[in-house]
């Protein structure tokens, strides 16, 4: 009889442990990742290349970034200045940028994420009589992006890239060789 008594109360004990699938709490989700970024957005550059220049030229910016762990990706980005920022340039320049390079980027605060970059490949000047019209270019730069949503954020970038174009093929002393421009852009960044 003294048996009987654990037994029956033993089934009630078991099912008093065991939480009903509506009364659990929900499951914690987990923050989606992106392996790709893409910015497209207004660029302005420096043009220190072209003699008599006063004024920089504007025009468009755009990269992708493939990341490749949580602070490390590569980046490719491109660039085409045309339009001068005062009419007091002489000529029609433009200005043709493609390169490539590492970027280290992590969350800053809150919605702000950071990144910094190390860019090399090359620069075109067309419109003016550059010799030669291709140099490599390279440089530093970095940014700010700022979270709209999960896919979507505005970006603020600029970075310093030299370059070597010589205006003067004869020579004669009055042209340097090595130039540093500086670039500014604003923009969106499609995440996917």
């Amino acid at each position: 009889m003294l048996a009987l008594v654990p037994a029956t109360l033993l089934p009630l004990a078991a099912v008093g442990q065991v939480a009903s699938s509506s009364s659990s709490a929900p499951a914690e989700q987990v923050a989606r990742t992106f392996k790709y970024d893409a910015f497209v957005g207004y660029g302005y550059t420096s043009l220190n290349q072209v003699n008599e220049s006063r004024n920089g030229l504007q025009g468009i910016n755009a990269s992708v970034t493939r990341d490749l762990g949580k602070y490390f990706g590569v980046t490719a980005d491109g660039a085409f200045y045309k339009f001068a920022y005062d009419s007091t340039n002489p000529g029609t320049p433009n200005v043709s940028v493609v390169m490539f390079g590492p970027v280290l980027h992590g969350n800053i605060y809150g919605r702000v994420d950071g990144f910094v970059h190390a860019l090399l490949g090359g620069e075109h000047t067309g419109g003016e009589s550059e010799v030669p019209h291709l140099s490599l270019a390279g440089g530093f730069g970095g940014g700010v992006d700022y979270k709209l949503s999960p896919r979507l954020a505005l970006r603020a970038s600029g970075d310093d890239i030299e370059s070597s174009f010589v205006q003067d093929p004869n020579n004669m002393g009055y042209s340097p060789h090595k130039h540093r421009n500086s670039r500014a852009s604003f923009g969106v960044v499609y995440k996917f």
